[in-house]
């Protein structure tokens, strides 16, 4: 009886390696992602499809001939495979929180302790 033990076992997502092509494509996609300042929506994005994370790589496959004529085939593939495993919208994740700590880049409103959040911003021309 110990096969049905592992008969419906899983990967943790914690065991998830990208080899090297995925991890150069989703460092300069996260790269690219803080770049344009768009950490949180994409983040957000990522949360949602967590539970769908199979789903949605699958989606990629079906998007592939059209996304193929803008983007590297190879690339492409590489990214659907790695979007294919359970950790990858994690390890996306954790990526983007260290790039944009390392940037030191600020989301808008992030620095509001000089109004001391009291009344209105005020409307005199910054120098």
């Amino acid at each position: 009886m110990n096969w049905l033990k592992h008969a419906f076992a899983i990967d943790s997502p914690e065991d998830l390696v990208p080899n090297e092509s995925q991890r150069s494509l989703i460092e300069r996609l996260c790269n690219e992602i803080v770049r344009r300042r768009l950490t949180i929506p994409a983040m957000f994005t990522l949360e949602m499809s967590r539970p769908l994370n199979y789903v949605s790589a699958q989606f990629l496959r079906l998007v592939q001939p059209f996304a193929t004529v803008i983007v590297d085939k190879g690339e492409f593939e590489n990214l659907t495979r790695f979007m294919e495993q359970r950790g990858s919208i994690g390890y996306i994740c954790h990526r983007l929180e260290a790039l944009e700590a390392e940037s030191g880049i600020k989301e808008p409103g992030g620095n509001r302790s000089k109004r001391n959040g009291a009344g209105p911003p005020s409307r005199e021309p910054h120098a």
